[in-house]
């Protein structure tokens, strides 16, 4: 008992000391790289269980004791411990753990980590992107990724040519699946729009993952052949934020098609002796024509984002964009609004999580025609803009009296009394839902609806400047497409023992619809209304993969899809995907696990089929006959028959198959500082579809679709990231990504050749063919030939059979548009609050045809019709008089590798402003900075490889502040 009592006794002379030790602590924890409060941060006492977590501003309180540590961690954030030294606040900023975010990423109807992807697959998440003037969210993605090209036009809003691995086809589509959180878009577009991608805003984009192989890909089935781009849109947040990015971009055309000035022109005229009447039409103006159609261009960027908790139980994220983009061209505008909305709540324990997101866009177009940048090239320089006795509204027109001459249309004139605009308001989203079961929580249900429904308006109301008295065009037409889909299907995932298992079976379900009507001319009494109904396209498929893991080292991956579509007949409406794919963790093993040099390295190896059937044709079965339109020339049957279908004349159409072939390695250096990947694959697509001729007589048409073919490509992918410099207040890190691609069409059908590559200049001239052991659109010319001075020979050409007659024998193939390399270099570097990025992109071995200088180049066009016209000044490099003597010469295909620097960006943030503003970021940038290359036309990147007036880039200057609250 006396022990007991001098016990207590000593308890109560000890408990001051003991209350008197242990503090009471508060802080806030904020991000590192906004100072934003992060709600639900732990804050735990180092080897016990005491701790508390931040509120909903981040904030907190603690008892702690002296010489405690307190231990701050948060997911994806860098864990931080901190002793207490006697501190009564203790504010904490804790960073973004990179390791972790690069961790996890999507890929079809699941997630992997990058350490355990046996495919191809490359992420590209928002703090990588490409910046600038971004208008379209695809451009994110230009120079980022090995094999991925993104071909844009210098057009307001415009699409963009997206490759992954040089496409699969010759003549369908070589556009990759995009897939929008879970639905699947179409490729096709509505009247009034820009593009498919043209109403999404980029701001809310969260990441890009780009499968590129078939193990990879395979899942997504009869749509992969060409790779799948997974976006991923940005998610609602608990803590509440609000950001408000604006950007100021002023644009100029600083490299035009050179032709001759006025008094050039007028000194060329009276040398090439033309006759007095043409030699009387030249007038006293100095008119550059370029610089008439052209301008200096003032676009604005504005968005909105406010994230937070409604109701203090739903994540939210909440964005408002405006765009307003004027082109380079006269007329020519883009103005976009954009609204979005994710709402993530989770249910029943976090066992149901709910994601929806829906997204609505308007966008208003003005639409300046392109071809009058060829209009201006060959105007008379020296005749006004204006002309106020001029009948046509005030223009300068090639006249007698009140009647046009025969030749070209002021085309300043032509672009102001063209009023063509269109309007298209989408809507698109998904609800996703996510059910991890009650009882069995190694499996989940996941449940996907999509829905995405665009309707275009467009309305013409144009002044003509002809001697017709139906003086213009007032037209109006309407266009909606709808694209719905719905996937379902169940993970298992759990690991038994030493083996880890991962099992996917699902079913999806997708209808696109497209109906619209035209009104025609309605100031011509002769033109007549039409409505359109296409046939529904249904397609449908069952899927299943199974991941399995041994000893964490040794991966494997199968995957099935079999998809139907009611685009092919009965006999060929189903097709059979699959792929597997292997890789062995070589740095676990325990002859590389404690390297320091080797921090990881994983061998891939995969094979799989894929298919493709976009050939533009949407109802190559359904329908056996297609209405004639109204306004055609000459009806058949009374109106009711245009054409048969390609399934009456061809009834085994079928699929394009892709087979895929590819070796692979992923790398980690020193302790990860530099990584990256090597990638050897060959693709082998059969059964080619084709819009190919058919014999006279056997349809209404010349040409139908068909199975043709065959098309080998084949490559190397090599990518490395580096973190020069990675410190707490300066970090330096680049990527550089070089592509080897090869392509050669290893069959056609019969062993015949197939012309493409339409141009202008003369009627029905093509300078590509298709032929067996060559290169796609490789270029079909004629070998000029030269006299001893080394000048061109006009319309004399290389006999190449020796028969002694020059005709089509005679051509051959040089080289073809497509790069055998293509390089991307990006570098960032941060230091204290100054941030500098730039990027790079090359390419080497493509090659383009000048169709503006083959169809314009000659001195014969100094005569347009019954006026004059001007001409390229690259006339004086060949001396060539006649078009038709030398349109399909080897002189115009040129080679046009080049090195472009595409962004280049600095700013500065300013942090911890205020109590209410958070940060600011101020940045200034440059977009097309520069082209180096020997093309000698005015930009060597071109569509299909073919330069016929290209609507250029414009050169802009960025300014931009980025505040967050």
């Amino acid at each position: 008992m006396k022990t007991v009592l001098n016990a207590l006794l000593f308890c109560l002379i000890m408990l001051p000391t003991i209350l008197l030790a242990q503090t009471t602590v508060t802080g806030t924890v904020t991000d590192k790289a906004n100072a934003m409060p992060l709600p639900g941060v732990n804050v735990i006492i180092k080897g016990t269980t005491r701790g508390t977590s931040t509120d909903f501003d981040g904030k907190y309180s603690l008892e702690v004791n002296q010489g405690e540590i307190l231990v701050v961690s948060y997911l994806g954030y860098t864990t931080q411990e901190i002793e207490f030294t006697g501190q009564t606040s203790i504010d904490v900023a804790i960073a973004e753990d990179a390791s972790q975010l690069d961790e996890v990423i999507l890929i079809g109807y699941g997630t992997t980590t990058k350490k355990d992807a046996t495919g191809s697959v490359d992420a590209v998440t928002s703090k990588d992107f490409t910046r600038g003037n971004i208008v379209t969210p695809e451009n994110l993605l230009s120079g980022r990724v090995a094999g991925v090209t993104v071909n844009t036009s210098g057009a307001p809003g415009s699409g963009s040519e997206i490759k992954i691995r040089g496409g699969s086809s010759i003549n369908a589509s070589n556009n990759p699946l995009i897939v929008i959180d879970g639905l699947p878009i179409s490729n096709d577009n509505v009247g009034g729009s820009r593009g498919v991608l043209a109403s999404i805003n980029p701001n809310d984009i969260d990441s890009f993952t780009v499968l590129k192989d078939a193990s990879a890909t395979a899942i997504y089935g009869s749509r992969a052949s060409n790779g799948v781009i997974i976006i991923v849109t940005k998610k609602g947040k608990s803590e509440f934020s609000v950001d408000y990015d604006v950007q100021y971009t002023l644009g100029d055309i600083d490299e035009q098609i050179e032709v001759f000035s006025a008094n050039e022109y007028r000194a060329l005229v009276v040398a090439q002796n033309l006759p007095n009447n043409f030699i009387s039409q030249l007038g006293d103006a100095n008119t550059n024509w370029q610089d008439e159609i052209f301008r200096k261009t003032v676009s604005v960027n504005h968005n909105i984002t406010l994230r937070g908790s409604l109701f203090n139980a739903i994540p939210a994220r909440f964005s408002f964009g405006v765009t307003e983009q004027e082109g380079a061209i006269l007329t020519s505008e883009f103005d976009r609004r954009n609204l979005s909305l994710s709402l993530n709540p989770t249910f029943l324990d976090n066992h149901l999580k709910v994601n929806l997101n829906t997204n609505l866009s308007y966008e208003d177009n003005r639409f300046g025609d392109s071809g009058q940048i060829g209009a201006a090239l060959g105007y008379d320089p020296t005749q006004p803009v204006y002309d106020p006795t001029s009948p046509f509204g005030g223009f300068y027109q090639h006249r007698n009296g009140n009647t046009l001459l025969l030749g070209g249309s002021n085309p300043v004139a032509s672009l102001l009394q063209t009023n063509n605009i269109g309007d298209s308001e989408r809507f698109y989203g998904n609800i996703n839902f996510d059910y991890k079961l009650h009882f069995l929580p190694e499996m989940k249900f996941v449940l996907n609806l999509g829905y995405d429904k665009t309707e275009g308006i467009s309305r013409n109301n144009s002044v003509y400047a002809t001697n017709d008295p139906i003086k213009g065009n007032r037209s109006f037409s309407y266009q909606e497409r709808t694209n719905q889909s719905l996937d379902g299907f169940l993970n298992y995932k759990k690991d038994f023992g030493t083996i880890g298992t991962d099992l996917t079976a699902g079913y999806s379900y997708q209808k696109f619809t497209n109906e619209g009507y035209y009104t025609g001319n309605q100031i011509d009494p002769n033109s007549f209304g039409d409505t359109f109904a296409d046939p529904d396209i249904v397609l449908i498929g069952f899927f299943g993969r199974a991941n399995f893991t041994v000893a964490e080292k040794y991966l494997m991956t199968l995957t099935y899809r079999r998809d139907g579509t009611s685009r092919f007949s009965e006999d060929n409406r189903w097709g059979d995907f699959y792929a597997g794919a292997l890789a062995w963790k070589i740095s676990d093993e325990d002859f590389l696990k404690d390297s320091k040099t080797i921090s990881s390295l994983k061998l891939r190896v995969g094979y799989g089929i894929t298919g493709q059937q976009e050939i533009g044709e949407r109802d190559l079965f359904l329908s056996r006959y297609q209405a004639g339109q109204n306004n055609s020339q000459y009806q058949f049957g009374n109106g009711i028959v245009s054409s048969l279908i390609p399934s009456e004349i061809n009834p085994d159409l079928k699929w394009e198959e892709t087979k895929t072939l590819e070796v692979g390695v992923d790398y980690g250096l020193f302790d990860e500082r530099i990584t990256g990947s090597l990638n050897v694959f060959q693709k082998d697509s059969e059964d080619l579809l084709f819009n190919a001729p058919v014999p006279d007589g056997s349809n209404f048409s010349n040409s139908i679709v068909q199975n043709i073919g065959n098309l080998r490509i084949q490559g190397l992918e090599f990518t490395i990231n580096t973190d020069v410099i990675k410190k707490e207040d300066f970090n330096l890190n680049f990527n550089f990504n070089a592509t080897l691609l090869d392509r050669e069409i290893t069959e056609l059908a019969f062993g015949q050749d197939v012309t493409t590559g339409g141009i202008a200049g003369g009627t029905g001239n093509f300078v590509q063919l298709f032929r067996e052991g060559e290169s796609p659109n490789s270029f079909y010319v004629f070998k000029q030939l030269r006299d001893t001075q080394g000048n061109y020979i006009e319309g004399a050409y290389v006999d190449l059979n020796g028969d002694n007659i020059i005709n089509d024998e005679d051509r051959y193939l040089k080289e073809n548009p497509d790069a055998d390399v293509i390089l991307g270099f990006q570098t960032n570097l941060e230091y204290k609050g100054f941030d500098f990025s730039f990027n790079l992109r090359a390419n080497i071995g493509n090659y383009v045809y000048n169709n503006v200088n083959s169809s314009r180049a000659q001195y014969d066009l100094l005569r347009s019709n019954a006026v004059l016209g001007n001409i390229p000044t690259s006339v004086l490099d060949t001396n060539f008089q006649t078009t038709s003597d030398v349109i399909i010469s080897d002189v115009y295909v040129e080679n046009a590798s080049f090195l472009k620097m595409d962004n280049i960006t600095l700013g500065y943030t300013f942090k911890n402003l205020s109590k209410y503003i958070t940060s600011i970021r101020l940045w200034g940038g440059i977009q097309n900075v520069f082209t180096i290359t020997e093309y000698s036309g005015l930009d060597p990147e071109v569509f299909n490889g073919i330069d016929n007036t290209i609507y250029p880039r414009p050169r802009n200057i960025l300014i931009g502040a980025n505040f967050k609250f």
